[in-house]
């Protein structure tokens, strides 16, 4: 989400008292979780303003301590911004239906031949969000992310792209926000039912890709290669799961 509407006679309220650092350390807060659809830990809150001295360092944690509420994983959340980030999906899921259901007439109109290997499979679930999650992060009954599982299913269903090094936080924030998604969006149920999304839906369209899997051909340039990282990132994953990349 790379765009917010910002009322300048609120933040003043609420911002009113705070030093200069301490409004650029809460103004790059919120554009980051804005622009990364996540909320983030303290390691993550000093990383993403760039904070390096200690009155940097402190002018963060107040923000995050006056602003922000602490959940139960370590991330700080801020509900306004929740709330205008699941709106925003929530439109953007609208506008997915809206697709399948015209790219589903096409293809009933267009031949009843069996599914070959190169064609993507069906989409799994509408994309729907339910207008009552409230506190999701604080008061989740969402299972933990299995990240290695998701990874080794990764390196079974892809071989051919990049294997999986390094899991930094980043990687581990982005992971753990689209699991979630998995439940309050395209209401999974159990930690099976999202793993075997990831693998029949997810990876195996992905597998069918030829962009995505550089098996495009091209005389400007090399042929793109996604690896996990790429995919999972939220602009990404959407036109992923919207069937953009063919």
């Amino acid at each position: 989400m790379h765009y917010y509407k910002k009322n300048i006679g609120d933040y003043a309220k609420k911002t009113g008292r705070l030093t200069m650092l301490q409004h650029g350390a809460y103004t790059l807060l919120i554009d980051s979780c804005y622009d990364r659809e996540i909320f983030p830990t303290l390691e993550q809150a000093l990383e993403w303003t760039w904070a390096s001295t200690d009155a940097e360092i402190e002018a963060v944690k107040f923000v995050l301590s006056r602003f922000f509420t602490l959940d139960k994983e370590g991330q700080y959340v801020q509900n306004r911004i929740l709330s205008e980030l699941l709106h925003y999906h929530k439109n953007a899921d609208t506008n997915k239906r809206i697709a399948i259901e015209r790219e589903t007439k096409r293809k009933e109109k267009s031949t009843n031949r069996e599914q070959t290997v190169n064609e993507p499979p069906p989409n799994h679930k509408p994309l729907t969000i339910n207008q009552d999650i409230k506190p999701i992060y604080a008061e989740s009954k969402i299972p933990p992310c299995p990240h290695q599982a998701i990874i080794d299913i990764y390196h079974q269903t892809l071989p051919e792209l990049p294997k999986v090094i390094s899991w930094n936080k980043t990687r581990e924030a982005h992971l753990k926000q689209r699991w979630r998604e998995l439940f309050t969006e395209f209401e999974c149920k159990s930690t099976d039912e999202a793993l075997d999304w990831f693998r029949n839906d997810f990876f195996q369209f992905i597998k069918n890709s030829k962009f995505l899997t550089g098996r495009t051909q091209s005389k400007d340039r090399r042929p793109f290669l996604a690896d996990l990282e790429w995919v999972i990132k939220p602009t990404n994953f959407t036109k992923i799961i919207e069937r953009k990349y063919l």
